[in-house]
């Protein structure tokens, strides 16, 4: 959400962000979220969900080390590169995608890894039921990992500030999470720092959030 190349006062999320997807050529960089990566590596491959997938990187990433990914978004632009993706790459039956508003639904069915990264948006979304719903696709045994903005960098700041985006530390999350997690062990709860680069080349160090819970077998 750096480069504010859409309509930020757009009317719904589908509108923001097909809007997002649409405005510009792929925004794909080929690299799976780093956060993401540190968190799940280790982890035997099962079945796994991305909310909030964009074009696919994590669902292609998480497919290639034997997962059965399925990536859930808003925007049927970014849902068609990330098949694309999935496609060139070789993993169209270990990788899928489907069409959700996450404030109004969420795939079918219980994952070993449900995941949602940098879930944040300048249209209105109810973000912690969203996560605690989320908590419910988790099968036993089974891991949820939330990786979030908790700076903007200064370009996007004031966009974050006037529309009342929350970047809650990974602590608050876990808070938040915690009618539809007790007893949950929590693996992972840490602030990880990364350079990002701005609009007109200008640079700053952002931190994110990492909040990785297991369900009980």
């Amino acid at each position: 959400m750096s480069t504010h190349d859409f309509d930020l006062d757009a009317p719904d999320a589908r509108a923001l962000w097909e809007g997002m997807y649409a405005a510009a050529g792929e925004r794909w960089s080929g690299r799976p979220n780093a956060a993401l990566v540190r968190a799940v590596q280790d982890l035997a491959p099962g079945t796994a969900v991305d909310l909030g997938c964009g074009e696919g990187g994590d669902v292609v990433w998480l497919a290639s080390r034997g997962w059965r990914a399925t990536g859930a978004d808003v925007s049927p632009t970014a849902l068609a590169r990330g098949a694309a993706h999935a496609a060139a790459a070789g993993l169209a039956e270990r990788a899928r995608f489907e069409e959700h508003d996450l404030g109004a639904s969420l795939p079918a069915g219980e994952f070993d890894l449900v995941a949602a990264s940098f879930l944040h948006s300048f249209a209105h979304l109810d973000r912690d039921d969203v996560l605690r719903r989320a908590a419910g696709l988790v099968a036993p045994g089974g891991s949820l990992v939330v990786v979030g903005h908790v700076t903007a960098p200064p370009w996007g700041g004031a966009a974050h500030a006037e529309r009342h985006v929350d970047l809650p530390a990974p602590q608050r999350v876990r808070e938040v999470l915690a009618p539809a997690t007790a007893g949950w062990e929590v693996l992972r709860e840490e602030l990880l720092e990364r350079e990002v680069e701005g609009p007109d080349g200008q640079r700053a160090v952002v931190a994110d959030g990492v909040l990785h819970l297991r369900r009980p077998a």
